[in-house]
């Protein structure tokens, strides 16, 4: 339950207030000064209880265990604005687009000057590889830092980089306009709480074996601590199909739609790890009602480093683009 305070109210009250609370045996958060969540056995609660306390202005029960992140809490959608851009607008649809992993500075350059060529100005430039197995490229990480800042001074853009570590919050957040949570760490809750004391827009991921609902409560963490810039990403779930390499589940978009006001994307390359499936999926998620998508383009998919099985090549990518335009204009959005 959600409890609204007037905003004039003196210490005295709120302690009045506090104490009857813990009396009936509730946890007390305080999400903001004059608002309080209290959680407990509400199904008995007597209402007339409201009535002792001239502080309360008014209260609502909750349908479900997050609040921020809700509809509740917010009916209006969450728009990002990342300098002269926007995630989140209905009328735009947004690509986020480039290779999995930075490899070096020609292969990052092609894919840069062909990305910018057709209109992407979101690139994804991973640096930070969390990795399954201990021999697999990890990324250029610290090294690929300024490769990112010569870039961005060059051709305008804004890019999009994984952040696996408390510590490399102050390092990327020089050189990146997003942060991105990945799957594996949904969950790390000293990493959500320390992005959500940065104002940085963060993509988060839902992890792969994880509900809807923890997802949105990874999410409430990070607008916990006072950072509202959150998208949230479906990249699929894992379950017993291994013709895919995991399972995108598209249901999630229009309901995450119904439960929050913050922007939803996907990303159908993790979701699928075979880029034949990427186009269809694509134009699906578009069609369900996501505000963008998560691409990875390779020059040289055969060659990758990291995830090339995945990749678009980029005449797929530019085949791919024609499609959502067309499908776009029929659901009065532009991509962007």
């Amino acid at each position: 339950m959600i409890i609204y305070l007037k905003k004039e109210i003196s210490e005295n009250e709120i302690n009045e207030l506090v104490q009857a609370l813990k009396n009936k045996g509730y946890k007390i958060f305080f999400i903001f000064k004059n608002i309080v969540k209290i959680d407990g056995d509400l199904n008995n609660f007597d209402m007339t209880f409201f009535k002792k306390f001239s502080c309360i202005l008014n209260f609502q029960k909750l349908n479900h265990p997050f609040y921020l992140v809700s509809r509740e809490y917010k009916n209006d959608d969450t728009i990002i604005k990342i300098k002269d851009s926007y995630i989140g607008k209905k009328e735009e649809f947004t690509l986020i687009a480039g290779p999995c992993a930075i490899e070096n500075e020609e292969q990052f350059s092609k894919i840069i000057f062909n990305l910018k060529n057709l209109g992407i100005k979101f690139i994804r430039a991973g640096l930070f590889k969390p990795r399954t197995s201990p021999y697999s490229f990890q990324g250029l990480q610290n090294n690929g830092l300024e490769l990112i800042n010569n870039f961005k001074k060059e051709n305008n853009l804004l890019f999009v980089s994984e952040i696996v570590s408390i510590e490399q919050i102050d390092k990327l957040d020089k050189y990146v306009d997003i942060f991105q949570i990945g799957c594996r760490n949904m969950q790390n809750y000293a990493l959500l709480k320390a992005i959500g004391k940065t104002k940085k827009p963060v993509i988060l991921k839902r992890g792969f074996s994880n509900t809807i609902e923890e997802w949105l409560l990874s999410a409430e963490y990070i607008m916990l601590e006072g950072n509202e810039n959150i998208i949230l990403c479906e990249r699929g779930i894992r379950t017993f199909e291994n013709y895919t390499r995991f399972t995108l589940d598209l249901s999630s978009i229009p309901l995450v739609k119904k439960l929050s006001h913050l922007p939803i994307i996907v990303d159908p390359s993790h979701a699928t790890g075979r880029w034949d499936l990427i186009e269809p999926l694509s134009l699906a998620s578009l069609a369900c009602g996501a505000d963008g998508l998560l691409l990875e383009v390779h020059e040289n998919p055969k060659n990758a480093l990291s995830d090339g099985p995945q990749s678009l090549k980029l005449e797929n990518f530019e085949e791919l683009l024609c499609k959502l335009n067309n499908i776009a204009k029929t659901l009065g959005k532009e991509i962007k």
